[in-house]
């Protein structure tokens, strides 16, 4: 098995329902290694910010974007360092 150590940007959509009964549709952009790991950071990133359980959230799709197509200003601020400094 080949693992990529490249890390990608993914731009998830989908909808998450809330105990209300009120639905809201989200469209976020998450850097990962994988399609797997990017799915697992929007439920945590979801379940910690709504306080959301992983059967309120439907993802519709799950789509691996070039650095040019990044909406999102801290991704892409975050692409465009060339490397980290740890002091």
């Amino acid at each position: 098995m080949n693992m990529s150590t490249e890390i990608k940007v993914y731009r998830i959509t989908g909808e998450m329902k809330f105990k209300t009964g009120f639905t809201q549709r989200f469209k976020i952009e998450v850097r990962a290694l994988t399609e797997k790991h990017a799915l697992e950071k929007i439920y945590s990133i979801l379940g910690s910010r709504h306080k959301l359980k992983r059967n309120h959230i439907k993802i519709e799709e799950i789509k691996e974007i070039n650095p040019e197509e990044v909406e999102n200003q801290y991704v892409k601020e975050f692409i465009s360092l060339e490397k980290i400094v740890k002091i």
